[in-house]
This record gives structure tokens, sequence and C-alpha cells, in this order.
């Protein structure tokens, strides 16, 4: 079974001022996350977290530092209108507020946003099938997954009605000819969602590389395994409710060894 989401429960919203540097820290470490799995695209894509609070304020990545440079305290604040709201050296990323802000608008549980530009996440939003049963990975997403048609940068607000629609109540979504996008109540529930989206583009390329005939699981075993990996299928024999926690805590533990600064 894969680390992804299991038996996860959201903590009871805390005080905004307690909060917040927490965040900021967590939300650092996935950037240097991404940077050390190498899903990044230089100073381009994004990842976003809600700040607590009734000001609907989010943190967002400078634009014009690569991921490996982000840290707690240079995340920027802004509102939905993509204003910051503190004062910053930095500028943000027109269509990560295009992207973001209407995500973070309209999902109550998207606390956090991931938004990617991968070799393998691209390959697949570009495939007219999009993801395919596969693997167990992949069937995490079945009946999960929300598509986006592309209609070119995104830099227009119309298309943020489109977005939303089209991500629905998903965890995940392919944006054709784009790149993928996850969503979670925290950072890192939102980064483990992209580490196994990703993997499945992966083994979807490997796979069907070599042009050989594909086995796929039935409807029914593809519905089981992702409630399975949900943790909402109580019919198993056995139930697995720690391996979130388990695999985030030896994340961190992985960030501290290659890059402690992200606390700064």
């Amino acid at each position: 079974m894969t680390a992804s989401t299991p038996h996860y429960t959201a903590p009871a919203a805390p005080d905004t001022d307690a909060e917040e540097p927490r965040l900021r820290r967590e939300l650092a470490a996935v950037y240097r996350l991404v940077a050390h799995f190498r899903m990044t695209d230089l100073i381009f894509t994004h990842i976003s977290a809600r700040v607590p609070g009734p000001e609907h304020h989010f943190l967002i990545n400078p634009y014009g530092l690569l991921f490996e440079e982000i840290t707690a305290s240079n995340l920027v604040k802004v509102d939905l209108s993509g204003h910051p709201v503190e004062e910053t050296p930095h500028p943000v990323n027109p269509a990560g507020f295009v992207i973001h802000s209407a995500v973070h608008a309209s999902r109550p549980d998207a606390h956090c946003v991931l938004h990617t530009h991968t070799k393998a996440g691209c390959a697949v939003a570009a495939q007219e099938e999009g993801l395919l049963p596969l693997n167990q990975i992949s069937m995490e997403f079945y009946g999960r997954l929300g598509y986006h048609d592309y209609e070119g940068v995104a830099l227009n607000l119309a298309e943020q009605q489109r977005l939303v629609a089209d991500l629905a109540g998903h965890p995940a979504m392919i944006l054709r000819n784009h790149g993928l996008l996850t969503v979670g109540e925290t950072p890192a529930q939102a980064f483990l969602r992209m580490y196994y989206l990703d993997k499945a583009c992966e083994i979807q390329v490997a796979a069907t590389a070599g042009g050989a005939k594909l086995v796929m699981p039935p409807p029914d075993i593809r519905e089981l395994t992702a409630r399975q990996l949900a943790g909402e299928d109580e019919g198993s024999d056995l139930q697995d409710d720690k391996a979130y926690d388990l695999a985030w805590s030896a994340l961190l533990r992985l960030v501290e060894r290659v890059a402690p600064d992200y606390k700064d």
C-alpha cells in the first residue's frame, strides 16, 4: 500500500498568530521536497497554503526564486486578489495567482494547492485517455481525478470558474497540455498526493513506451483500491492508519538532512 492519505483527520482550526509560523515551515519543507525530487520547472509552478483566519490570505513562493531557495520567512502572503498583505521585495507569479486563488476561494478543504510541470505529468496531460489504472499507485486516483482543457497560459481571470468546475470535489486534477495539480488539507497531504500522482504518470510513460499490450484490473478492483488507499474501505481484514504520518515524518527527516535552512 502506498503511503498516501489514509485515515487523515484535519486538526481543529488553530489560532492564526500561533499557526502561521508552523505553516510557513511546513510549506517551505514542501518546496524543498519538490526540489529534491526534481519536480520543479526552474522558478515556475507554485505551491500555496491558506493562512487560518477570516481574511482568506494565503502563502505562495516569491516569484524569481528557485524552490531550493524558499524559506519559511521569504514566502509571500497575499490576499485573494493577489496583492501582498505584508511588505515584501518579491513579486508573485500572475499565473500562480489565477490558479491558486480560484481553488482556495472555492474549496474550503483545499488549504494547500500544489501545481507542477514535471516531464511525466506533462506527458500524460498530453495523452487523450489521461491517467490509466495501470498500477496500485495509479488507482489511488481512480474516479478521483479532474481534467481541465488547456486555454493558454493561465493569465485570464475568466478561466477561474472553469478550473474550479473541472476540479469539483477531487483531490487532484490533470491540466491537459499543461501539468498536474493536487490539493490537501495540509501541505503534507498535498505533497504526498503530488508525489504519487507524478509517480503514477512515470509508470504510465514507462509502461506504454514499449508498445506491449497493457493489463488493467476490472473497475470494481480499481474502485476498491482507491477506497483502500484513501482510508475509506472498512471491509478489508487489515487497516493501515499510520502510513500518512509515518511517511511525512520520514520526509521531514530528509529535509532536515538535505536542506536544514528551510526553517529560516
